[in-house]
């Protein structure tokens, strides 16, 4: 298929932008740190030798790279997802602990409602609806005002809600265990197909559980996509067959006399009622919407909607209404304008389809979910550092803020990126708050941390948002750990 044009005029721009701190910069660098040497044209045919071509000088050893302190890599590692995990993790167990004691009534009278409500939460957290409410709530009231530590509190938990989310559906699961255990001990009480349906929710649950562990997630994401959801929903299906045959069962009289208002009645019953409407509502909001897509280079797909955005948003789309989803942050000049784009670096098979086969039509949710950047209206003013495709996720909230400043590392940007992208950073970035380093251009990668720290005095930030890969993400967030610079990195959920 051949490359649509690129954008309409009034889209397009060149970027043309130079920072004042990248002058200072290279002023400050020593002549030495460069060196030139001569070399002799050569003739078509001529020998090459000591005689016509000067010998370059060896290169020099890299400088060992200091070693991250110990108390520093920790703090990052325990991070809140991990303090999130714990918490629930062991208050969790040491209910399941009672229950085998025998020690507390209401999880040996209520076990479902123990292992739906887990599932419950679990679900909710990953709720795209009220996780935007979450952020709508803290942005609306705490921005600016309050404490700066209490702020960054903020931004950690409504990051790692991750942690709750997978603390709760591994607890669901274990009670789901105890309760299945339990049945089978007691076999005499229960009907058969209570306990079939009891085996076999509990291994779809599990199975849900590790499509979506860190090392499936991340290095096999359509792998965790289809299997994640797919088996989720099944799950869900379980869930409520079980919930269902469990309560309308009387071990009594070894009948299903339980039916109607009595299961109504349940806990277990509403907690799979709201379980099931936390799955559903977001798929409400898919639509096929219409795009157009430019190809400013073979490395880079930029893709244009419909209507403008708020900052800190990302977008799911995908090429089928129910298969394996992918996130991009969202570009946007605000609510008010007529567009909005997603920068899709071409690597897997879903974005080299976007470059080899480019659709009219892709699958996505009407209403984004919300990511850290989203939180940048807590802050005073702060600087939002990325490397390559990550302007995607950082460049909202430095065009409609004239309080961040954006530093935006990658090689031949302009080239690779299109006018398009050049154009908005140009109209609404100003060279005061702006740092762009051409990797090409100055032969290397940047001394990030020394650039960060610099501008973190200079623009009196109080807040460093990092969208990065993974090496640059550790680097640069231990880096400001260490330096004391508050910072917030990409999340891989792990």
């Amino acid at each position: 298929m051949a490359t649509r044009p690129a954008f309409n005029d009034p889209e397009k721009g060149t970027l043309d932008v130079r920072s004042p701190q990248i002058a200072d910069l290279a002023k400050s660098e020593k002549a030495a740190d460069i060196e030139v040497f001569p070399v002799a044209s050569l003739k078509k045919d001529a020998p090459v030798t000591p005689s016509n071509v000067a010998k370059p000088p060896p290169a020099p050893a890299k400088p060992a790279k200091p070693k991250t302190p110990l108390w520093v890599l920790w703090v990052i590692w325990y991070n809140s997802y991990r303090r999130f995990f714990t918490v629930i993790f062991i208050v969790n167990f040491i209910g399941i602990g009672f229950a085998i004691a025998g020690k507390w009534p209401y999880a040996a009278k209520y076990p479902g409602a123990l292992v739906v409500g887990n599932l419950n939460v679990a679900v909710l957290v990953r709720n795209e609806i009220f996780g935007r409410c979450l952020y709508l709530f803290v942005n609306t009231f705490f921005a600016k005002w309050t404490p700066l530590w209490f702020r960054l509190a903020c931004t950690s938990t409504l990051q790692h809600l991750g942690g709750i989310h997978s603390g709760c559906a591994i607890s669901g699961v274990a009670w789901i265990i105890l309760m299945v255990v339990h049945q089978f001990k007691t076999k005499y009480l229960f009907n058969d197909s209570i306990l079939a349906f009891g085996v076999i929710t509990t291994i779809v649950l599990f199975i849900t559980i590790c499509a979506g562990l860190p090392w499936v997630r991340n290095t096999h994401h359509n792998v965790f996509e289809r299997n994640h959801r797919f088996f989720g929903w099944t799950s869900l299906g379980m869930t409520w067959i079980y919930t269902i045959v469990t309560n309308a069962y009387d071990t009594a009289d070894q009948k299903f006399d339980h039916v109607g208002l009595y299961v109504v009645q349940q806990q277990a019953f509403w907690f799979t009622i709201g379980m099931s409407t936390f799955i559903v509502l977001p798929w409400i909001c898919t639509r096929h919407a219409k795009v157009d897509i430019e190809l400013p280079s073979p490395k880079v797909a930029v893709l244009r909607f419909e209507r403008g955005m708020q900052q800190g948003l990302l977008a799911r789309i995908s090429r089928s209404a129910v298969k394996e989803y992918h996130a991009f942050g969202i570009i946007s000049e605000g609510t008010h304008a007529k567009y909005h784009y997603l920068i899709c670096g071409v690597q897997g098979d879903f974005t080299k389809s976007l470059v080899n086969d480019p659709p009219r039509r892709i699958w996505t949710r009407e209403l984004k979910f919300a990511g850290v950047s989203n939180t940048s209206t807590l802050y005073k003013r702060g600087i939002r550092i990325c490397t390559g495709t990550g302007l995607g996720a950082a460049l909202s909230t430095c065009i409609q803020s004239p309080f961040w400043y954006l530093i935006w590392i990658g090689s031949d940007q302009e080239k690779t990126f299109g006018p398009t992208i050049s154009g908005l950073i140009h109209r609404h970035v100003g060279p005061e708050r702006l740092l762009l380093w051409d990797s090409k251009v100055r032969g290397g990668r940047p001394p990030t941390m020394k650039i960060l720290k610099e501008v973190y005095e200079y623009w009196q930030a109080e807040v460093v948002f990092i969208t990065s890969n993974y090496v640059g993400n550790f680097e640069i967030q231990h880096g400001c750990k260490e330096a004391g610079i508050p910072a917030f990195g990409t999340l891989w959920d792990f």
